[in-house]
């Protein structure tokens, strides 16, 4: 069994013969995978060993990044360039052309951020990155070290760089995140209190009335965690036993069944219909009906 169906309109979005395989494993940690279109392969975060590695059916798993300072979630620009979070250091970082890492974020108000987790980009540019407390209290996933910061936020830094805001801070550990496909709301995980919530993103922006869309229920284990969007707008979110699939309205048809626990996604391939999962030491693949949707 490859799904649990809640709804039977989850076949309508990811098809009735969908089937998990496992891509490539032995690793510490996978998070944070994101699709390189350029080169055609698959990059993500090996955490507990502080390695960014990559894989394509050609080349197989390679080395991309090591060391990678316990980098978690990734992202690529309109420019191409690779923009990640680094639990280890606490930063937001660009990769250039030449390889070369470009700080982006490190502090809020002279104190060093917590330890930057996931990562989106608006079309217009701007970042938005949530900020929870995992890689200083967690010594798998960063590096054990002291809080400077009394809250876990959320901030968004201008698309010339220039200004780092806060725009949220009532989170206990905010996590994944998303945009809707207009792009007028974004979405928001909140691992302990295991649901998402959404938020109306202003003109300037800033959010504004947050309020919970839905939540991850079940007995497995799993949490919200990585979070995406597919090219209809449903929401993927890690939970309880695999990928909780959401509809526009926050309820849920079902899950997609990860044989470890999840811990992000990421659409691929060149028609974006395979969705690819990291949970603990593997990297899982299914193929589905709905493309998802890159946004570089």
């Amino acid at each position: 069994m490859h799904t649990e169906v809640r709804d039977k309109a989850l076949f309508e979005v990811i098809g009735e013969d969908v089937r998990v395989e496992q891509v490539a494993t032995g690793f510490g940690f996978t998070e944070g995978p994101v699709w390189d279109k350029v080169r055609k392969q698959l990059i993500w975060s090996d955490m507990k060993h502080d390695h960014m590695r990559c894989w394509s059916p050609q080349r197989g798993v390679q080395t991309y990044r090591k060391p990678s300072n316990k980098a978690n979630g990734s992202t690529y620009d309109a420019q191409g360039r690779l923009v990640s979070c680094e639990h280890g250091t606490s930063r937001v970082v660009r990769e250039e052309r030449d390889g070369k890492l470009t700080v982006l974020a490190s502090h809020w108000k002279a104190k060093e951020l917590n330890s930057p987790n996931d990562i989106v980009i608006k079309s217009d540019g701007a970042i938005y990155f949530s900020d929870p407390t995992f890689g200083r209290i967690r010594e798998d996933v960063g590096i054990l070290r002291p809080l400077t910061l009394d809250f876990r936020g959320v901030y968004r830094i201008a698309p010339d760089g220039s200004d780092l805001k806060l725009i949220v801070d009532d989170f206990e550990q905010p996590n994944g995140l998303c945009f809707s496909l207009d792009e007028k709301r974004l979405f928001i995980n909140d691992t302990p209190r295991k649901h998402i919530r959404v938020f109306d993103v202003q003109s300037d922006g800033s959010i504004a009335h947050g309020r919970v869309f839905g939540e991850t229920t079940g007995d497995a284990p799993g949490a919200p965690d990585g979070m995406k969007i597919d090219s209809k707008g449903h929401v993927y979110c890690t939970g309880p036993g695999g990928i909780h699939v959401f509809e526009h309205n926050g309820r849920c048809l079902g899950v997609i069944l990860t044989p470890e626990r999840p811990t992000n996604l990421a659409w691929g391939d060149d028609d974006l219909r395979t969705l690819y999962m990291t949970a603990q030491t593997s990297i899982y693949r299914a193929r589905l009906k709905t493309p998802g949707r890159l946004t570089y």
